[in-house]
């Protein structure tokens, strides 16, 4: 049987990074930190209180890498290759993955530390990730390619996920002393899984920037001049501008409810086992959904389909602002997985469609730094938000409720602004959008 022409080596190496890391965004990040940091790291906290140290704790690091973003971005596209940047990223990120094995209960402290490091070290590999996109799939098949890597992702995430929920639920039989230990292995094996499968990437998809220059005080000088330039000129790069205005805004919401769901649930009073295993039936539903929306891209036009993806988005918020059941944290899940890797792939895709090939770490650079910074509002709204509820003598639930119910305006705003700045788009897959 003949591989479509977009599943090559390179396609192949580039999705198995994303099969790799996403088992921090889905063990770490999304599943097993925000228990552990409520129920083990922050053992007897007021819960609005642990809440508002995880999303300021969110907040922080992606404010660290949104301002380096697009310095990196530039010094790389000034010479220095995109993937030493990524490797750099990928052990920083890793091996505080690991280290998060060593915190002690009640070390809130030190948790709160050690994952905002591991957080900065998957967002800053993801910028020079995502930046290779241009280099490994040509413009023709890059709304694929881009689906083909998340679903990739959601299914390598989930595999190792299942067995770490595995190993929670059964310790006996993985001959662990109980869920503890199991949850602080879970954190070992995602930096392991991580390592290895960026391998292959690091060894087969090479840019087409292959001159190579030592880091030096004259190219960081030249990387910051290119990024005032770039500054000056945006404003020439009307569509792209419109477009990150949107993005901005919508992928607020989609990266607040990755890193606060969980945490969302264990407010209202839900069992932890099922909040995970909701999450893990996220992973597989988001499998085959990235590929479906790389399909809907061809056929209607990557913005409508992203487009479709938000007003899902905003309807799952503000189900999840009444929400009271377990069954109804399992609809929301299910609902998550059908849109979450849609709107993340094709975001990307269409992204990378827009931008100079040459420029495009230092684009992907401010591509990635608006989407940190909207991943610090969301966070922090929702952290605000439910503090000052809580403190004007609502209760418990209710300020919570408030919190999560706060990002739908970025959800309605993005949805707003994408229509725009789809005006400005030249008639692609699918037709005019």
């Amino acid at each position: 049987m003949r591989l479509p022409p977009y599943i090559n080596r390179k396609t192949v190496s580039y999705a198995l990074y994303d099969w790799g890391n996403s088992a921090f965004a889905t063990t770490i990040m999304a599943g097993f930190f925000p228990v552990f940091f409520k129920q083990y790291w922050s053992l007897g906290s007021d819960a609005t209180l642990s809440t508002a140290r995880l999303g300021f704790t969110n907040a922080a690091a992606g404010l660290v890498i949104a301002l380096l973003a697009p310095i990196l971005g530039a010094i790389s596209d000034r010479g220095i290759h995109k993937k030493h940047f990524l490797l750099f990223f990928t052990l920083l990120g890793a091996a505080f993955s690991c280290a998060l094995f060593w915190v002690g209960q009640g070390d809130w402290q030190l948790a709160v530390v050690i994952y905002m490091v591991a957080t900065i070290g998957f967002i800053g590999s993801n910028l020079f990730y995502d930046s290779l996109l241009v280099d490994v799939a040509p413009d023709p098949h890059r709304d694929f390619v881009s689906a083909f890597a998340y679903s990739a992702g959601y299914l390598g995430g989930g595999l190792l996920f299942a067995l770490n929920v595995a190993m929670t639920l059964k310790p006996d039989f993985f001959g662990l002393s109980g869920p503890s230990q199991a949850v602080q292995i879970s954190f070992l094996s995602v930096g392991l899984w991580w390592i290895i499968f960026s391998l292959p990437l690091q060894f087969s998809a090479r840019g087409k920037l292959e001159r190579q220059q030592k880091l030096s005080l004259v190219l960081i000088r030249e990387a910051f001049q290119q990024l005032a330039s770039t500054f000056r000129d945006i404003r020439s790069y009307r569509p792209i501008l419109l477009f990150l205005l949107a993005y901005w805004l919508y992928i607020d919401g989609v990266y607040t409810i990755i890193k606060m769901a969980v945490d969302y649930g264990l407010s209202l009073g839900f069992r932890s086992s099922s909040l995970i295993t909701a999450l893990l039936i996220t992973q597989f539903v988001g499998f085959p959904a990235a590929l479906f929306f790389g399909w809907l891209s061809n056929r209607i036009g990557p913005i409508r389909s992203i487009r479709i993806a938000i007003a899902v988005y905003l309807g799952v918020t503000v189900y999840a602002a009444f929400m009271r059941t377990e069954l109804e944290f399992y609809i929301m899940a299910v609902t998550i997985g059908l849109v979450q890797g849609g709107v993340q792939a094709l975001s990307r895709a269409t992204f990378a469609n827009m931008i100079p090939a040459e420029k495009s770490a230092e684009f992907f650079g401010f591509y990635n730094m608006v989407g940190k910074f909207a991943a610090i509002l969301g966070p922090a709204l929702i952290a605000l938000t439910g503090l000052i509820a809580h403190n004007a003598g609502l209760a418990e639930t209710t300020a919570t409720r408030l919190g999560i119910s706060s990002i739908a305006i970025m959800f309605i705003a993005g949805w707003l602004l994408l229509g725009v700045a789809g005006k400005h788009f030249p008639a692609k897959r699918g037709g005019a959008e």
